[in-house]
């Protein structure tokens, strides 16, 4: 039976982690409970930035996403049997949930990685200004099965929203020249309106130096 994780004991009190406990094993025996506490996890057990210089979850998990991830573990070992059911649920927990618990379900990919069939909830999250699902949706499982195009136009998003680009998956085993060509056009037509260059752009240019020579300004990366 699952119970609480190390990763979470250090954000918790004895009350809360009982309280935790008690929410996995009631999952663990009726899994078709997690439409009901998930929701409500932030309120039952904690809710609160891991890390206080990252109050939005962009970096790290929030404390309620790690929470709500334990919950989802559970659901995920009582229908091991039956991976469609967890699909339909961890599906309908997005579409219907708040932009924290959207957030918490992205998280919740890596993780389980129930394979390509949530895709439509990562590509949901890559069409939203969200940051706090952006950075999520950009994670091992984005990583893992989003296809060249989406995941390109993911990285892009990123630097629309102002995710920091360390919180992309694999991002240096995935770029490529294609990806390169986008964020030097993105930056270009930034320059030409007068705006800066995202400095987060450099991590990608500066790996395909044949895409910025000769085409921006000396000024571009200082300013």
């Amino acid at each position: 039976m699952s119970t609480v994780s190390d990763e979470l004991t250090s954000y918790l009190d004895g009350d809360a982690r009982q309280r935790l406990d008690d929410l996995l094993r009631e999952i663990g025996a009726e899994p078709s409970k997690t439409a009901i506490r998930f929701p409500a996890a932030a309120r039952l057990i904690a809710r609160g930035p891991a890390d206080p210089e990252d109050p939005d979850g962009i970096l790290e998990p929030r404390i309620e996403d790690v929470v709500r991830i334990a919950l989802l573990t559970a659901a995920a070992e009582a229908w091991a049997d039956r991976p469609e059911v967890l699909i339909r649920e961890m599906s309908a927990l997005y579409r219907f949930g708040d932009a924290d618990e959207k957030r918490a379900v992205l998280r919740a990919l890596t993780p389980l990685d129930p394979g390509p069939d949530l895709l439509p909830i990562v590509e949901d999250a890559l069409r939203t200004n969200d940051s706090r699902l952006v950075a999520a949706a950009l994670g091992s499982y984005g990583a893992r099965h989003l296809g060249t195009d989406a995941w390109r136009q993911g990285v892009l998003k990123c630097l629309f929203v102002g995710v920091p680009l360390d919180t992309v998956a694999e991002l240096h085993t995935r770029m490529d020249t294609d990806l390169a060509r986008m964020v030097a056009d993105y930056c270009l037509e930034r320059i030409a309106a007068g705006r800066e260059v995202p400095p987060d752009a450099w991590k990608v240019l500066d790996e395909f130096p044949d895409m910025i020579d000769g085409r921006f300004p000396a000024a571009a990366r200082e300013a």
